[in-house]
């Protein structure tokens, strides 16, 4: 196995690592749940995955229970986060993580928390079982992959990309909705709807305020050659990309009529994950712009 690479006349949107969701209300927090359209657990019923943790939607004493639970983690966890920030207020520390929204789908965020929603035969129950955390092995990453083609996720052990493995992929056309989901515990989540009505919900394990994938899936990413750029676009992005010589620039148009320029994530051995946080968003001449709404 090498490094995975688009084929010829394809280009790579966006690398970056993603996985299954995990609930982040007290009454689902740690938890996932696959099913079907009847609400049944249908984790068993996948074929070649491997047996995981069997959660059980709690019941309304066992939710205040379990919200008791988590309040007195929580009150650990605020004893140290007043620590941290009171160091960052000095200069000492870095910022603190961002909290989760307001949740616009009760019956799915609060009530049960399905991050596979999946009918007999349709596309999401052949999600490869390695982007479940509770299955997947420690030494083990899932990239989700966008291209002006296709949606795949790629698996490599150890931090070591010279091995990826497409563990599974669909084209574009396959891909009905993507939705922005902000109630999560990393502030950014996508629900990916299928053209067969299955969904699912995958998240990354961190973000900085944005994610990739859900950029390039939310709106059409239309891809602009260096050639058909403007000579003020072709200067700004030889000059973003003087800093990168090992990495080609991609220009994408956004909705607004911006254009971006960003490196797709190289999944170089980096413990940190997250993000690429190289992007730039440039004018019709080249000249730098405000963000817009689409742009990101």
């Amino acid at each position: 196995m090498t490094t995975w690479h688009p084929s010829p006349g394809e280009t790579c949107l966006a690398r970056t690592p993603g996985r299954f969701a995990t609930g982040s209300d007290r009454a689902v927090s740690g938890m996932r749940w696959f099913r079907d359209t009847e609400r049944n657990d249908i984790q068993k019923d996948l074929a070649g995955w491997p047996e995981g943790p069997a959660f059980t939607v709690l019941s309304k004493s066992e939710r205040r229970a379990h919200a008791t639970g988590a309040f007195g983690a929580r009150l650990a966890a605020l004893v140290v986060l007043t620590a941290v920030e009171a160091l960052a207020a000095a200069g000492s520390a870095g910022s603190s993580p961002r909290g989760t929204g307001r949740s616009r789908d009760r019956e799915n965020e609060i009530e049960d928390f399905p991050v596979m929603w999946a009918a007999p035969g349709t596309l999401a129950r052949t999600l490869p079982w390695q982007l479940d955390p509770s299955r997947c092995p420690e030494n083990y990453r899932t990239h989700v992959v966008v291209t002006d083609r296709r949606l795949l996720v790629i698996g490599f052990p150890d931090d070591d990309p010279t091995q990826d493995e497409v563990l599974w992929q669909t084209d574009r056309v396959d891909i009905a909705n993507v939705e922005r989901r902000t109630f999560s515990k990393v502030g950014l989540e996508a629900v990916i709807t299928f053209t067969d009505g299955s969904w699912c919900r995958l998240a990354p394990p961190e973000t900085n305020g944005y994610w990739e994938v859900v950029r390039h899936l939310s709106y059409a990413s239309e891809h602009v050659p260096y050639e058909a750029l403007t000579s003020g676009q072709q200067e700004t992005v030889t000059a973003f990309s003087v800093v990168r010589p090992s990495s080609r620039a991609v220009v994408t148009r956004r909705p607004s009529g911006n254009f971006t320029i960003e490196v797709p994530y190289e999944p170089l051995p980096d413990p940190r994950g997250g993000s690429d946080p190289r992007l730039k968003i440039m004018g019709r001449n080249g000249e730098h712009v405000n963000f817009e709404p689409g742009d990101l």
